[in-house]
């Protein structure tokens, strides 16, 4: 799975345990990222519906959500991944942008990118393999880049696994059905079939992982976008339209309130931690639009990039991290039955119990469908 910024790598078990717990069937992520809260739930028997607003996103989501292992042929995928390993490098945008120009990858693993990528979609794409062979090279370039885990910036030198030689591994795929969808959580959210649970992981603050994981987006899209910046960002990401309510302090707080309302799920769980722009209050009171609300806390280490200090352009240190560690929220809110089993088990970690503001309408369960 690829470094990710607000990755779940941590709280993953407790979120699987709360949807075991719930006697759910069918889940809805609606900011899938890398999917791995997503894969987890399809792990303990869910039908998922996996739903981001980026394209590396969306491939994700098709390879490990909607593909189900017992319908790959693992001998096409082994013979597919073993042609692609083989091919020479041939240099090509991503060498060019983000070898030479910018210093992601050691230009020997950028040429060899370029081959690849420029392979699976001449060759691949439109068969059942494209989503899954564009992931193995998504997380190949990922064990080999010089980054902190964010792209909006490179190491000053080379970050030592940038020096090992790129190679690609088959995804760990799981068997079942699954959806996966590229829109945006407020336009989607009328639109998406009945769900047991849904899980929401909002963005916390003002940076878009469009941005955030822009070279992902362009091996994606694949469509050597201009760019600007040291960093190289897609040029396109200046535009308006690739901002969501969820990126701005003022709109965030409606926007979170209108998808929890909305959203068509016996019991919704919501991950926040106590840096974001809500606070603990505006976290209950929206949650308890559906039912009773109870709010998990968990300690965790803040983000890598935060944990090595301040630094001006030069790579001169300036300035130290006021602190290394936050809290992780978990609200589960539902009907008061259903909350209390989902987090009976963790009584400790128990951080409030608030009753229902109003009741939202009853809304049927249903197994997920993908949007027409």
């Amino acid at each position: 799975m690829i470094k990710y910024l607000g990755s779940k790598r941590r709280l993953v078990p407790v979120l699987g345990e709360l949807f075991a717990r719930s006697g759910a069937r069918s889940a809805l992520d609606l900011f899938s990222g890398t999917t791995r809260v997503a894969q987890e739930f399809k792990r303990r028997g869910a039908i998922v519906t996996a739903v981001d607003n980026t394209r590396y996103a969306e491939v994700l989501a098709r390879c490990y959500v909607a593909t189900d292992a017992e319908r790959v042929e693992s001998e096409a995928l082994d013979d597919a991944l073993a042609r692609l390993q083989a091919l020479r490098g041939e240099p090509g945008y991503v060498t060019e942008t983000f070898c030479r120009t910018a210093r992601y990858f050691r230009p020997e693993n950028g040429e060899r990118i370029d081959a690849i990528r420029e392979a699976i979609e001449r060759d691949y794409r439109g068969t059942p393999l494209y989503p899954v062979l564009l992931t193995s090279l998504i997380e190949a370039a990922d064990r080999v880049d010089s980054t902190a885990g964010l792209q909006m910036a490179f190491m000053k030198r080379w970050a030592p696994r940038a020096l090992h030689p790129l190679a690609l591994r088959a995804p760990v795929l799981l068997a079942g059905p699954g959806h996966a969808l590229r829109a945006d959580a407020c336009t989607a959210i009328g639109e998406l079939a009945p769900v047991d649970l849904a899980y929401l992981d909002p963005p916390y603050n003002q940076h878009r992982y469009v941005t955030n994981y822009h070279v992902w987006e362009t091996l994606v899209a694949w469509d050597a976008p201009e760019h600007y910046g040291i960093a190289c960002k897609r040029t396109d990401s200046r535009d308006p339209a690739t901002r969501s309510a969820f990126n701005s302090r003022r709109t965030m707080p409606g926007a979170l309130r209108k998808v929890v309302e909305e959203v068509r799920a016996r019991v919704v769980v919501i991950s926040y931690n106590d840096e974001a722009w809500l606070s603990l209050d505006d976290l209950v009171d929206i949650g308890a639009s559906r039912g009773a609300v109870t709010v998990l806390g968990f300690g965790s280490r803040r983000y890598v990039g935060a944990q090595i200090g301040i630094h001006d352009p030069s790579g001169r240190r300036v300035g130290e991290v006021s602190h290394l560690h936050n809290t992780e929220y978990v609200v589960v809110a539902g009907a008061a039955a259903d909350v209390a089993r989902m987090t009976a088990p963790y009584g400790d970690a128990v951080v409030r119990r608030a009753g229902a503001r109003h009741l939202a309408p009853a809304r049927p369960s249903a197994t997920p469908s993908p949007i027409a």
